[in-house]
């Protein structure tokens, strides 16, 4: 089918509807809208508990309100879409635990996971043994760099927003950074991209501190780091402590600019630093301010109407990581509506593969059999915390 059409069956198909029903739930079985057919059955690895659970709960809103109105329309090729949701507790062992019960007692299809980079690339053995493909809602490069041809991914890579990041601190003059980066997944890949790029892109990193996931106080870093008298401060997590930075940041009378990574692109950083996260910025995806798509485009109408329909159905707009949950959903259900005779776990990731232009939250989907990311710097903005909410950086 031509890209076009594909496009606006799937943008007609989520249009449709209006009420949530019951058939994306975890654990209920069977069609309750009269259809016969057995439903595709999805596995969804989320991160709903620990320092991930911002980015978890977001993905996990996306993927049910999508999931429902694609019941309400009748389903993809007359088949409900039902979804097995598992919390991995933003812990890489849990998450094969996870995996492993959706493969093996829900018997399904995909896995649409993880939330983290460090239980993404945990749960490969699982895929690998059961030849499920896997579209990942992490940022690690890692994710698609290692190159899995089960494995795909929906977030801007940081090979892509690290480079971006660095030419905008360069931009504005912030030539001399101190980086402190979290030993997650995520981070320790951002890390060491920045590292390898900075100098290329005419900054000097001149300290280097890192935080746990779950650490409380960050004052003997940022201590360090104030020594080294740098321009700005580049941190780079997708956990809660990016908020206690913040926040130790001005109890100690720092006035260093504070710059960030998509991972902090969320309410809980602003909500949880307070005064402290204004002046805050970070690249990321158009969703938050959706002006940037451009007012008259596709990416536009797409994102606007799932930002009018998130917010109704939550009371609060979507963040990137709801936008990455809808994008990843959104390229499993397209693939099986392309899926030519009897869907299998081989046929659906063949079918992945080909997704080509398709228009997402986050950017246009192309994959390919050397690329399973399909993004490119032109989807990222630069933001800024002013007032308690997001505003294009110009």
């Amino acid at each position: 089918m031509k890209m076009r059409g594909r496009l606006l069956t799937v943008v007609v198909v989520l249009a449709l509807g209006s009420a949530l029903v019951a058939g994306c739930a975890q654990g209920k079985r069977g069609a309750s809208d009269g259809t016969s057919a057995k439903p595709y059955r999805i596995g969804a690895v989320l991160s709903l508990t620990g320092t991930y659970a911002g980015l978890g709960t977001p993905e996990q809103n996306a993927i049910k309100l999508e999931a429902a109105r694609i019941n309400a329309a009748g389903g993809i090729n007359g088949r409900l879409i039902e979804v097995f949701y598992e919390d991995d507790g933003t812990d890489p062992a849990k998450a094969v635990a996870a995996a492993a019960r959706l493969i093996e007692q829900e018997d399904v299809l995909a896995i649409i996971g993880a939330t983290g980079t460090g239980q993404t690339m945990a749960i490969r053995s699982e895929i690998a043994r059961a030849g499920v493909p896997q579209v990942s809602m992490a940022g690690g490069s890692v994710v698609t760099d290692d190159f899995d041809p089960l494995v795909f991914q929906t977030p801007w890579p940081n090979r892509i927003v690290v480079p971006f990041t660095l030419k905008a601190l360069k931009a504005r003059g912030l030539t001399k950074i101190a980086l402190i980066s979290d030993t997650s997944g995520y981070g320790t890949d951002g890390h060491d991209i920045i590292v390898k790029e900075a100098a290329a892109a005419g900054i000097e990193v001149v300290a280097e501190q890192t935080l746990n996931p779950g650490d409380t106080d960050m004052t003997a870093q940022l201590t360090k780091i104030k020594g080294a008298a740098p321009d700005a401060i580049l941190m780079w997590n997708a956990g809660k402590e990016a908020a206690i930075v913040a926040k130790n940041m001005q109890q100690l009378g720092m006035k260093t600019p504070l710059v960030g990574s998509p991972g902090n692109g969320r309410k809980e950083f602003i909500e949880g630093a307070g005064a402290a996260a204004e002046g805050f910025r970070f690249a990321a995806g158009k969703v938050l301010v959706p002006a940037a798509y451009g007012t008259d485009s596709e990416p536009y109408k797409v994102a606007n109407d799932f930002i009018t329909r998130y917010t109704k159905a939550y009371g609060t707009p979507p963040d990137i990581f709801a936008g990455h949950a809808y994008d990843a959903f959104l390229v499993v259900v397209d693939a099986l509506g392309r899926v030519e005779g009897d869907v299998t776990p081989g046929s659906l990731r063949d079918a992945i593969e080909k997704t080509s232009g398709l228009v997402g939250i986050g950017g246009t989907f192309s994959y390919s059999a050397t690329d399973h990311n399909g993004l490119t710097m032109e989807e990222l903005v630069l933001y800024r915390v002013a007032d308690k909410t997001w505003v294009l950086d110009q």
